[in-house]
């Protein structure tokens, strides 16, 4: 299928999980009565952002991948016939949790998940002390609609994972995510780190080739000390904003994707065939210095 329409939801969480569960579906239902084919919502939709504090207690947040939220989410896809991407905080075992990303199939099929690769460790970012990293790999998902790539919030920061998840066959990059300000900052580091983390992902669509989708939260958590900046964006196969939301407002938005651009992206701008794959054995090193 050469175009396929993308929906993204943009919204604020409560504490209330099932409140967060009930008004992602309802977002699901609005995107894809505007003609969503594939509908991807945030990082950890269910909760708060819940990294902002080491607490044991956050731990009873998290759930078996499939499990209760995918279980409801497969009866949504099934009955709108559209692909559902889920970021869920998942149980694998007694004292292992992930980050990680459920796909479901527009006929309800659970194609598989994702699990962060790269979980960051910063103030008001404490990942580490809850997830895992990743031991699944890069992933792609054959849905209906399109073969998707899913990657998640600090993963965006790293070309390795974008390009990897590009070669093995993603015609979409989806970016599920929960990043935002500190409000303490001022007005001018909002906008250059804001810039920054666009920056960064739209690069990956040139290098690539593909279409990126970036889902943001949106609205003030952490009692007020965080605000979520929103900012939800899609880009073209080089990069061209297609669509931004805002840094305020939830926003439900479907874009339609024309996935023959990547062929056409790719010929003229051959950053593929001419890659020196016999040169880039380096990459695999922390730091290249004499030690």
């Amino acid at each position: 299928m050469a175009k396929v329409k993308v929906g993204i939801v943009q919204m604020s969480c409560t504490a209330d999980k099932e409140a967060n569960l009930n008004k992602a579906v309802e977002r699901v239902r609005e995107a894809a009565a505007k003609g969503a084919q594939i509908v991807c919502l945030q990082e950890l939709f269910t909760s708060l952002y819940f990294c902002d504090v080491e607490d044991y207690a956050n731990f009873q947040l998290a759930e078996a991948i499939p499990g209760p939220s995918t279980d409801r989410l497969t009866a949504v896809a099934k009955e709108l016939g559209v692909v559902i991407i889920a970021s869920l905080f998942e149980k694998r075992a007694e004292g292992l949790y992930h980050n990680t990303t459920a796909v479901l199939d527009a006929d309800g099929t659970y194609l598989g998940k994702y699990r962060k690769m790269h979980i960051p460790d910063d103030p008001a970012y404490y990942e580490k002390f809850y997830f895992t990293p990743g031991d699944l790999g890069y992933k792609v998902f054959k849905t209906k609609f399109a073969t998707i790539g899913v990657l998640i919030c600090w993963d965006q920061w790293y070309p390795e994972g974008a390009r990897i998840t590009s070669l093995m066959g993603a015609e979409i990059l989806f970016y599920p995510t929960a990043i935002g300000w500190a409000t303490s900052q001022d007005a001018p580091t909002n906008t250059e780190q804001y810039n920054a983390w666009q920056t960064i992902q739209r690069s990956h669509s040139v290098a690539n080739g593909v279409h990126v989708v970036s889902v943001n939260r949106v609205g003030l958590e952490q009692q007020g000390a965080m605000k979520f900046w929103g900012g939800s964006f899609i880009t073209n196969p080089f990069g061209s904003i297609l669509y931004q939301a805002s840094h305020e407002n939830e926003e439900v938005h479907v874009e339609e994707l024309d996935l023959s651009k990547t062929d056409q992206y790719r010929t003229h701008w051959p950053f593929l065939r001419d890659r020196r794959i016999d040169s880039y054995q380096p990459i695999t090193k922390r730091y290249i210095d004499e030690g």
